[in-house]
């Protein structure tokens, strides 16, 4: 990766919504060749997919929950059941299999604490082999999660 290619993908990140000739000319290449270097980062799976970002408060989802979860058992088969379950719920946004002390980092929104009450007892409470669960709310994001660093300083070098 060169530091077209960093360049690349930090605006892509930013706005995936440029069209070619838009990455081209910040970049300082063609279009043809811009286009490219973004099928190559594509296919050589760097580039994963293209996403909205949605404003939650906005969708009335104000309320961001991480939630600790410690199994009963850490065996291959207690953790693809709740690998699994955790796949099946649309109220969990974010499963993360963790170091320390519990054994998963959840994230789910919703809309109050009454909404949250909701989603621990139709989902959380359903998940497989749960010896402890401890729900930590979130008072003020100060910094929300953008995109990778992808070293456009170096490569503007």
């Amino acid at each position: 990766m060169d530091k077209f290619d960093r360049l690349l993908l930090k605006l892509l990140q930013d706005n995936a919504q440029m069209s070619v000739a838009e990455l081209g000319e910040s970049v300082g290449l063609s279009p043809s060749a811009a286009h490219r270097r973004v099928k190559a980062l594509e296919q050589a799976g760097i580039i994963t997919g293209y996403r909205a970002l949605l404003d939650g408060k906005a969708l009335g989802l104000g309320l961001d929950v991480f939630v600790e979860i410690t199994l009963t058992s850490q065996s291959q088969r207690a953790l693809d059941t709740f690998e699994d379950a955790v796949r099946d719920f649309d109220d969990i946004l974010e499963c993360h299999l963790m170091s320390g002390q519990s054994d998963y980092l959840l994230r789910v929104a919703a809309s109050s604490v009454a909404d949250y009450d909701r989603i621990h007892r139709t989902c959380l409470a359903r998940l497989p082999g749960v010896s402890a669960m401890h729900s930590r709310f979130t008072i003020r994001t100060i910094k929300n999660w953008n995109g990778y660093p992808v070293g456009v300083a170096a490569a503007r070098e």
